[in-house]
């Protein structure tokens, strides 16, 4: 169970490396091939659209031909990625450049469900450290994919980041030699009646569960797919920026070594809340000034936010449904979550371009709001049924 636990670990620390690249370069070169600045996070947006739009047909390769051959799947198409950037780089091509971010999407989409897959792997009482350790994985990618931008980009001139998504394509052959080695426990038998996808839609548990992913990814999204923007208008380099994302990447990624423990040890809830109070804390933080270390520090506590609320809302989605159910189950989530992270991905250049970075930043606080309001009522709800039934 471990060994399979570290091998998705890997997978998914390399399928992260080009989305962190992604973080650093994507608003940019939007930018610089678009005519309207408001474009520049288009390709990020459709990035999260193809993420969205992966997981229903993911969960049908997975329920079919099972985990393997999906992920194998989705590492192939992380390849042409990398091809389709570079093209539309090399010709100066926006919509060759936004069908790259389809690619990368749709790739990004099936990597998603390597924490799914580590739930399956582990058992029940393993189980969150097993998920956190997995999206842990991505700590890798925070430390190497910033460098490699920083020390690639330069690498063709005139072409900017050509050379950066040639390493990027270099990345998915890696994990198709860790994918295969993988073994993963058998599918669950089906039942005989299907649960409706209503009925498990409706259930308080995965309704939380999903508001919480969402706002964890929303306002995690919004913020930093602008933070590149903002710091090259306020005078900073590439150089610095990649600083920033790096910094805000290890921080979503390098608590998964613990947050597991504290899941296990606090409950789920209690690290959701802690979650979506550091994110409101970034808020603060962004709109107290515009100096690099208003951005660094700013950046890592929205990263530290994210992955409270993101891997107790994965952990608590797991608890939300049978072992058959889960397929229908999880492309419902990704679903949902991803459509709601291609919106802000939108969202966040249309918002920095027309109304600023201070609205920008205040725009996180209603959602952050909405999801503590939601955990309040449900355990308000649950202490209310345990005191009528004590009666």
């Amino acid at each position: 169970m471990r060994v399979t636990v570290w091998r998705l670990f890997f997978c998914q620390a390399l399928m992260n490396l080009t989305m962190i690249g992604q973080a650093t370069m994507g608003a940019l070169i939007g930018r610089s091939l678009s005519s309207d600045i408001a474009l520049a996070t288009l390709p990020m947006a459709i990035q999260m659209a193809g993420s969205m739009t992966a997981s229903i047909p993911a969960s049908y390769v997975f329920a079919r031909w099972g985990r393997r051959a999906g992920f194998l799947a989705g590492a192939g198409v992380s390849i042409l990625a990398s091809v389709a950037f570079g093209l539309g780089v090399y010709h100066q091509d926006f919509w060759v450049y936004c069908l790259g971010a389809a690619l990368a999407g749709l790739s990004w989409g099936v990597a998603q469900h390597y924490r799914f897959a580590a739930a399956e792997a582990a058992t029940p009482a393993y189980r969150p450290r097993a998920i956190a350790l997995v999206m842990a994985g991505p700590v890798l990618s925070a430390l190497f994919g910033p460098e490699i931008v920083k020390h690639t980009h330069q690498a063709f001139l005139p072409h900017v980041f050509l050379g950066t998504y040639i390493v990027m394509g270099l990345v998915p052959l890696a994990t198709l030699v860790l994918l295969s080695g993988l073994k993963l426990p058998p599918l669950p038998a089906r039942a005989k009646v299907a649960t409706p996808l209503g009925d498990i839609i409706r259930r308080p548990t995965f309704v939380t569960a999903v508001v919480a992913g969402m706002v964890a990814y929303g306002t995690m999204n919004l913020a930093m797919t602008a933070t590149p923007l903002e710091m090259q208008l306020c005078g900073f380099s590439i150089s610095d920026s990649s600083t920033v994302v790096q910094l805000h990447a290890l921080a979503m990624f390098a608590p998964g070594f613990f947050t597991g423990r504290l899941i296990q040890r606090f409950g789920v809830r209690p690290v959701i809340v802690a979650g979506a109070l550091l994110t409101a804390v970034c808020v603060v933080v962004l709109l107290s000034g515009e100096t690099f270390t208003h951005f660094a520090v700013g950046q890592a506590v929205l990263g530290l936010g994210w992955n409270f609320m993101f891997v107790g809302a994965t952990s608590l989605q797991a608890a939300s449904y049978a072992p058959q159910e889960r397929v229908k189950a999880q492309a419902a989530n990704d679903f949902i979550v991803f459509g709601t992270v291609a919106c802000t991905a939108f969202l966040s250049g249309y918002v920095h371009a027309r109304l600023g970075w201070s609205v920008l930043n205040l725009t996180l606080i209603p959602p952050l709001v909405a999801a503590l309001a939601l955990l309040a009522w449900q355990r308000a709800r649950g202490t209310g049924r345990v005191a009528a039934a004590a009666r």
